[in-house]
């Protein structure tokens, strides 16, 4: 369930409003006495195998109740989202870079789901209890009117008058408990935060840090913006731009010979062609620079063996099969694997290289991987150079990544993992 607004409300809701949400508050808590059996039961469960002998039955019967506890937390979250309008973001995962048995051995969600419902189910057989019973007494006394004339109560003869104040102060009650509601249901909202949810002060430092990595690679992406475009002027300017005058002034050296000197005009027309074929081609290899129109047309596939083809140093290229990957990904993978052929070939000394391309898995989300391996001399650093800036800057630019490994002797392992998907997000709110 999505939340809807931010921790902090804008404001604090009015009366009418605190009394409209606290009937679902109710709800809420007395379905906390009902489900305060069901969480200690697990409780029990749970504490009794751990305590008693580990044998080859005890411990899968601990692993599936510290998971069971784990799904009921799941549960939770979701009815404490409708009934109390408020969202309790989850806990945070182990980091993925820890090993396989660490991050599922020593994941604490598991044991703060047990001690949530141990909470749970402590409070639900007070606050609980204390509205279920606030709640049936206020309707009995408005039931009161109904009793017959000449009811014994207790022993004694109900007086005719005693049913109406009883009811009035049975109507008063049930009107005020929608606060008390809305009070107490924020004691759940407070142990909800306490054990199940991700810390705020992490939370809010992770986002600090990706507004700062946002801004900064916004910086740096108006930079590069700003540089290729120079680079265009300039490729422009000394190529296709200079032909093109000089193709000007053959024609009107042709124009101006056509009527004296016929046979100089047809060799100013044979260089004014010939210069026109080679302005084509520079314009081609500049539009090539900006994005090619085969990786437009045909994918990464034809885009990285054209690429490779021009390279100077025999080049292997795998793209695996699949559906495309978005246009904007799409780029970003071949101006990367462009500049690093060009490195390659510049720097490396190798003999040969491979482009990969896949799509996989990396810490649950899908992303599209482009790995390319040089058998060159290595001791690549990758903290200098400005071309593993800028892929950097690239790759970051989608939430992506730029891994190098170059030991001295090579091999030289460049990989660029951009994900096909957003990073989660966790925020908490309520409306």
């Amino acid at each position: 369930m999505t939340p809807a607004t931010t921790d902090t409300p804008a404001r604090r809701p009015g009366v009418g409003r605190v009394w409209l949400l606290g009937w679902p508050a109710l709800v809420h808590l007395v379905l906390d006495l009902l489900l305060a059996v069901v969480f200690l039961t697990v409780v029990l469960s749970a504490v009794g195998t751990a305590l008693g002998s580990i044998t080859l039955v005890a411990l899968p019967v601990l692993v599936l109740t510290l998971l069971l506890a784990f799904g009921m937390v799941g549960a939770e979250r979701w009815r404490i989202a409708v009934f109390l309008r408020t969202w309790v973001p989850p806990m945070e995962r182990r980091p993925p870079h820890l090993p396989a048995w660490r991050r599922i051995g020593l994941d604490p969600r598991p044991w703060r789901s047990l001690l949530y419902l141990t909470l749970m189910g402590l409070w639900g057989l007070t606050g609980g209890l204390l509205v279920t019973t606030l709640l049936a007494g206020s309707l009995v006394a408005l039931a009161a009117p109904a009793l017959p004339d000449g009811a014994v109560l207790l022993g004694r003869e109900v007086a005719p008058w005693v049913p109406w104040p009883v009811a009035a102060g049975g109507a008063v009650l049930l009107l005020l408990m929608p606060f008390l509601g809305w009070v107490l249901g924020h004691v759940d909202v407070a142990l909800a935060r306490l054990a199940i949810s991700s810390d705020p002060a992490a939370r809010e430092a992770a986002l600090s840090a990706r507004v700062e990595t946002l801004t900064e690679t916004r910086e740096r992406a108006v930079d590069s913006v700003e540089a290729e475009r120079r680079r265009i002027e300039r490729d422009l300017h000394d190529g296709p731009q200079q032909r093109l005058v000089a193709i000007a002034m053959d024609l009107g050296l042709a124009k101006q010979r056509l009527s004296t000197d016929p046979g100089g005009v047809e060799e100013l027309l044979d260089r004014a062609h010939a210069s026109a074929k080679e302005a084509v081609v520079d314009l081609r290899r500049v539009a090539r620079g900006i994005h090619p129109p085969v990786l437009t047309d045909r994918g990464l596939d034809a885009a990285l063996s054209a690429l490779a083809a021009r390279s100077p140093v025999p080049v292997s290229v795998h793209v695996q099969p699949g559906p495309r990957p978005p246009a904007r990904l799409e780029a970003i993978a071949y101006f990367s694997v462009s500049e690093a052929l060009t490195n390659v070939a510049k720097h490396s000394g190798a003999t040969s290289a491979r482009v990969d391309v896949e799509t996989r898995e990396v810490d649950g989300r899908p992303v599209l991987q482009a790995t390319v391996t040089d058998d060159g001399h290595g001791g690549v650093d990758p903290r200098r150079g400005s071309g593993l800036t800028g892929l950097r800057d690239r790759a970051r630019a989608v939430d992506g990544e730029v891994l190098v490994s170059s030991p001295p002797g090579g091999p030289t392992v460049l990989t660029v993992r951009l994900p096909l998907a957003p990073a989660p997000t966790t925020t908490g709110g309520q409306p």
